[in-house]
């Protein structure tokens, strides 16, 4: 069992930064698979970035050159720094573990609570 609680959300400008969050608990989290994903009211949740626990990375073309995904696995916790936001951006953050190098959220198995990010105009 892994718990993951997010954290860093909040209300920032467009073309500001945010950096959030995520502390993992419970079972060996190095060996997970690290994603993040987001949900805007009334859309479906969207893949943003995954991290394997060597380093590899996936990103969405949306956020690629703006979000940059890191872990340290020392203190079980992975980070999501996004930089130049944009509205678009606002939704709610959901960090996830899984055995799986993936983009498909139903292939992870622990989910967080979520953090919002609201990005204004």
């Amino acid at each position: 069992q892994v718990q993951l609680v997010e954290s860093g959300g909040g209300l920032v400008q467009a073309g500001g930064s945010l950096r959030l969050s995520c502390a993992a608990s419970g079972r060996t989290f190095s060996s997970y698979a690290m994603g993040w994903f987001r949900q805007a009211p009334g859309k479906e949740r969207e893949f943003v970035v995954v991290s394997t626990w060597s380093g590899d990375t996936y990103y969405a073309d949306s956020v690629k050159g703006r979000f940059t995904i890191s872990r340290d696995n020392a203190k079980n916790t992975v980070y999501l720094q996004m930089n130049s936001l944009k509205p678009e951006d606002t939704a709610v953050y959901y960090c996830a573990a899984g055995n799986r190098f993936t983009t498909l959220f139903g292939s992870y198995d622990y989910w967080g609570q979520g953090t919002q990010v609201t990005v204004s105009s």
